[in-house]
């Protein structure tokens, strides 16, 4: 009988992964876990549970690139989340999406150059009487605007 070999993962890490590795839906969980840990799922750890998971690497991935929930790069310090859902849409979100790239510098689902903030498209945040809205953490913005972006994102400097 083989002996499980010592990892690198946090022992709180390592032993829900060895609790989930033979459950139904497994991957999901223990992938939710490593981002809840890390912020996101980095490469060297994704080795460490398909290892210790008995999984291959492309299991991992296929399950991390398939649901947009997973990150696989750092995000940015705030998390700017732009609703989508069918009231935010028609109310004017599209617009909202373009003037923060613009103010960011950076599309969708990326991380500004100082890693201040990741901007990311959601399918909904439930608040459809205040679209459109936007998220920057766990702060809701409702009814925004494009003109308002800048005023919202100054509340989020460093030193603010």
């Amino acid at each position: 009988m083989a002996v499980e070999t010592r990892t690198t993962l946090p022992d709180d890490l390592y032993e829900f992964i060895l609790e989930w590795k033979n459950r139904p839906g497994n991957l999901i969980m223990i992938l939710h876990r490593v981002q809840q840990h890390y912020g996101y799922i980095p490469e060297p750890v994704a080795d460490e549970v398909a290892r210790v998971a008995d999984l291959s690497l492309a299991q991992i991935y296929g399950v991390a690139t398939f649901y947009n929930f997973f990150n696989l790069t750092p995000p940015g310090k705030h998390r700017v989340a732009v609703c989508m859902g069918t009231a935010c849409y028609l109310k004017g979100a599209p617009a909202l999406t373009e003037e923060l790239s613009k103010t960011l510098n950076v599309g969708v689902n990326e991380v500004t150059e100082d890693k201040q903030f990741s901007l990311i498209e959601v399918r909904c945040v439930g608040c459809c009487g205040l679209a459109p809205a936007v998220l920057v953490d766990e702060d809701l913005y409702g009814k925004l605007t494009p003109e308002k972006v800048q005023e919202m994102l100054d509340n989020y400097q460093e030193g603010a």
